[in-house]
């Protein structure tokens, strides 16, 4: 729906706006994209959280359009940035001599024409900049309004361009304005700006269609799952969004956005009831709508047993969405260690030779498991059984005195052969523990040689 003259006038007066490109990494449609980074983020669910990719955010002074300072400062930022980053093109910082806080888009179209119709598109440009009032009605010919349109990319001003742009559009047919603009970069970054921020979604789609650009297309139809709060809605949107010309990459991302919901909703139904995990462990949120690794996390901490035929199932959802081992070995650990299910734990390291032989393997470094362990309140027993498998002796030795695993440190002072270290540590032993008495019998062993 074309936007009427009211609505562009309460535009002008007061919009704030966010810059908005198609640079590779910093325009508005890379951040639509749920990558399975994005999506890896784990949420406050989880105690053990991995670190999350810091999404870029950029965004304007915040004054309203019609202040000529904003453009200044905001064209004299632009000028600083890379060309990866930059929104406009580099301009002048020299401060305008008067304030375009009142500016009026209607004089743009009205107003004293017979004064202004001797004035050329730069003395047009020039008083605009100077908020006077114009008219630029007289500008009625193509060439005339490129020209025009010319001038004022040249001014560096981007409330200037806004102006024209929108005059532009009322006045020129679609065909011809996208056209126009195809050989305007910096002009038609503005009027995707523009559209953007009064939300002309139909001419938005209509101008990156014309210009080739499909990928951009899709992935800002892609974005309207947001305004969508009914699940079931969203879910029935993202499929319809599966035929859209993604890239190979977004394409597939789009497909797990939408499996992914379509599971949640199917978790979700599967919730509380009488199952004393539920009743013990209440849940803190809905699942729905939540990133994959909470998920993962959320089936680990409430379907734990169940087979992997079910869609509830961990390792249906490691399957399905292909998750690393090792991602899907630290969230499972985080999720049964919070329940206490020490014998879970236990299983997630436990591995057999071809001999049957049975060892603990990790693909987390054992420090690591530790420290989820320990800020999960494992008893001594359970923490020193993998404190003893830190590689580090130095650092195993300092683990096992700050967690109190007793057995680990007076064994290697044993192996060690140092005889002052263990009657050291005997000193902080209580007096008639298990510790003390095997402390004393070890100093009391003739056959050991000890070095001191």
């Amino acid at each position: 729906m074309m936007k009427s003259r009211t609505d562009e006038e309460e535009f002008w007066h007061s919009t704030k706006c966010k810059p908005f490109t198609f640079d590779d990494d910093d325009d508005g449609f890379s951040k639509l994209k749920e990558s399975k980074q994005a999506v890896n983020n784990i949420r406050p669910l989880v105690d053990e959280e991995e670190d999350e990719d810091d999404v870029e955010k950029v965004s304007w002074s915040g004054e309203p359009v019609g202040s000529i300072s904003w453009s200044v400062r905001e064209t004299a930022a632009s000028s600083q940035r890379t060309d990866r980053e930059s929104t406009f093109p580099k301009t002048s910082t020299d401060p305008p001599t008067r304030s375009l806080s009142g500016y009026s888009l209607s004089s743009l179209f009205k107003g004293e024409t017979g004064r202004d119709s001797d004035l050329s598109p730069e003395e047009t440009v020039q008083r605009m900049l100077q908020g006077k009032v114009v008219s630029l009605e007289k500008f009625r010919s193509l060439q005339d309004k490129m020209c025009l349109l010319d001038v004022s990319v040249s001014a560096h001003d981007g409330n200037v361009i806004t102006a024209v742009l929108i005059y532009l559009k009322r006045t020129l047919s679609k065909d011809v304005l996208f056209r126009e603009l195809e050989s305007r970069q910096t002009a038609l970054r503005h009027f995707i700006h523009y559209l953007t921020e009064t939300r002309d979604q139909r001419l938005l789609l209509e101008l990156l269609r014309a210009l080739g650009r499909t990928e951009d297309m899709a992935l800002l139809q892609y974005k309207e799952h947001l305004r969508i709060a009914d699940e079931n809605k969203r879910r029935d949107f993202l499929k319809s969004c599966l035929s859209l010309p993604f890239s190979a990459e977004d394409s597939g991302h789009v497909q797990d956005h939408y499996t992914l919901l379509e599971r949640q909703i199917i978790i979700e139904a599967e919730r509380g009831g009488k199952v004393e995990i539920f009743q013990k462990f209440p849940r803190r949120a809905s699942i729905l709508n939540m990133p994959l690794v909470t998920t993962l996390y959320y089936c680990c901490f409430y379907h734990y047993t169940e087979s992997e035929g079910t869609y509830s199932s961990p390792l249906n959802i490691r399957q399905t969405f292909k998750i690393s081992k090792k991602q899907y070995f630290v969230t499972a650990l985080a999720a049964r260690a919070k329940l206490k299910a020490w014998s879970d734990v236990d299983a997630l390291f436990t591995s057999r030779n071809w001999l049957g032989f049975t060892r603990k393997k990790s693909p987390l470094s054992f420090q690591r498991v530790v420290d989820i362990l320990q800020k999960n309140s494992a008893p001594t027993q359970v923490l020193q059984e993998y404190v003893a498998l830190v590689d580090d002796s130095d650092l195993r030795i300092s683990l096992a005195q700050k967690l109190k695993c007793h057995d680990i440190v007076i064994n290697m002072y044993r192996d060690l052969k140092d005889r002052q270290l263990l009657l050291g540590y005997l000193k902080k032993m209580e007096r008639g523990s298990v510790e003390e008495r095997k402390i004393n019998e070890l100093l009391n062993n003739s056959q050991i040689r000890w070095k001191n």
